[in-house]
């Protein structure tokens, strides 16, 4: 059963079914699943519980669209990608409104991610008309080589829930940019966001079957499988945890499917004792409670020079209680629930773990009610002197929890930084413009902020090293992940 909010202008935009060749669609043996507000449990909506034979379907929808879209100009690629990002701006507050609903995050971030998923279907709607060959110089007079590019073929593209919007437009807006079609795997804690976005897509004018979204939440891993196997995708794109993300890698080395893997972070906060202290927590804010501690990049691991150390936690401390939480729809409110009940039990364990080896809870401490709100809320919370074996120095917590970490020299903290198995994001607070260069260049990390607290703009490459995955998104090169090059080769001699 499902309930459109009263407050939605446009009604269409809210919708609860799976999406394959320009129609939409209920699974074929009718399994259905809820979509329930992490601030209230109340249930929104009930969505297909799609499997391995509605993927098959979206698949092939993709694969025949593929036949005739990849012929299509890129500047009319472009116009439809264009008007996709004007529709975003002109609905903003709708799409932000389903956001939080089904996310939890405060409205005024969900419009923010509104506004920052459709700056990359601006972004990519350039690179299609900035994506080209080259004339290579031959070795031999009497021939000519030059080289083009073309779409991969059918993109498959798996979106996480805690930014349901912006990273599907940031994969998609690739893909349909350079020619592919598409196949989308929204998260099943999350999927009317990214249904919200095929109404709109729709109407800027892809042609049937280039978008096809198949929804799941319980057959997650028979609906991953099926596009990993699948000899028609070429392509697949996944953000989320390096456990799935090395199940996906081996599902697809039997087509050999190109894949882009945005996996799993555990950022270091880097705070030196020359850092301004106000800059410092005002980044740390950002970094750690942007939509309520769960982003990829959110800052895991503060480590904080012992010169400032006291200082910039009493700073910090002071400015978390001015921080509102509870429901998104609320005003003011800085931190909603966390999207499931899971992350509140994952906090938990880490706090638990923390004090057991010898860290203080200076703030917070445990999940609370805002009022009369069942919802995943938790309260903001910091740890002092956290030791290096604790589970926070291995694992993400994903939930607004502090956890400061004392260091003495830029060598100690280069080495502890750098003591993990992923590599995606980083945050240095310094005003040593030598010393930014040396911790930025050390850092074994795919992005760095330097005296900021985000990582994320469409121009900017996205992406990690070592198991926090390969490939990137957004940037020049976003567009290249969704291309192939093709050489040819011109007798000249008479």
């Amino acid at each position: 059963m499902s309930t459109i909010p009263r407050n939605l202008k446009r009604k269409d935009l809210f919708q609860t079914k799976g999406f394959i060749a320009g129609s939409w669609v209920d699974a074929q043996d009718g399994a259905t699943f809820e979509v329930r507000n992490p601030a209230s449990l109340e249930t929104l909506a009930t969505v297909p519980e799609m499997g391995a034979a509605d993927t098959a379907k979206a698949v092939a929808a993709a694969h025949e669209a593929f036949k005739s879209y990849k012929k299509t100009s890129a500047r009319e690629r472009a116009r439809c990608l264009r008007q996709w990002n004007a529709l975003c701006h002109e609905h903003v507050d709708d799409l932000a409104l389903i956001l939080t609903m089904e996310n939890g995050k405060p409205f005024a971030e969900a419009k923010g991610e509104v506004l920052y998923a459709a700056s990359f279907l601006e972004w990519f709607a350039g690179e299609a008309e900035r994506t080209h060959g080259e004339v290579v110089p031959s070795a031999n007079r009497n021939q000519r080589i030059l080289t083009i590019k073309e779409p991969i073929g059918v993109a498959a593209c798996l979106a996480p829930w805690n930014f349901p919007i912006a990273m599907i437009t940031r994969k998609v807006g690739a893909a349909l940019a350079a020619g592919c079609t598409t196949v989308w795997k929204p998260a099943g804690e999350t999927p009317l966001s990214a249904l919200a976005q095929v109404v709109l897509a729709k109407e800027s004018g892809f042609p049937v079957g280039s978008i096809n979204v198949v929804t799941t939440l319980n057959k997650v891993g028979e609906v991953g499988e099926a596009l990993c196997t699948s000899k028609f995708v070429r392509k697949l794109s996944f953000t989320g945890s390096t456990r799935v993300g090395q199940l996906l890698a081996r599902q697809c080395s039997t087509n050999l499917t190109k894949l882009s893997l945005e996996l799993g972070g555990n950022s270091p906060f880097i705070v030196f004792d020359d850092a301004k202290v106000e800059t410092a927590v005002e980044a740390c804010l950002l970094a750690k409670f942007r939509n309520s501690g769960q982003t990829c990049v959110t800052a895991n691991r503060i480590f904080v020079q012992r010169g400032i150390y006291q200082e910039f936690m009493q700073a910090l401390i002071a400015k978390i209680k001015t921080l509102k939480v509870g429901d998104g729809m609320e005003k003011d409110v800085f931190i909603g629930p966390l999207t499931h009940e899971r992350a509140v039990g994952k906090a938990m364990e880490h706090i638990k773990d923390a004090t057991s080896r010898g860290a203080s809870v200076e703030l917070g401490g445990g999940p609370f009610r805002p009022g009369d709100l069942d919802g995943y809320f938790f309260q903001p919370t910091v740890l002092s002197g956290m030791s290096m074996e604790s589970l926070t120095t291995q694992e993400e917590t994903f939930a607004p929890v502090v956890a400061l970490y004392p260091f003495d020299t830029e060598e100690e903290v280069l080495e502890k930084a750098n003591d993990c198995d992923v590599g995606l994001g980083s945050f240095v607070m310094t005003e040593s413009t030598p010393r930014m260069w040396r911790v930025a260049e050390s850092l074994e990390v795919g992005m760095v902020g330097i005296n900021l607290g985000m990582l994320s703009a469409c121009e900017s490459p996205f992406g990690g090293v070592k198991q926090s995955g390969y490939g990137r998104e957004g940037g020049r090169g976003g567009i290249d992940e969704y291309l192939t090059v093709k050489s040819i080769l011109i007798n000249v001699s008479n």
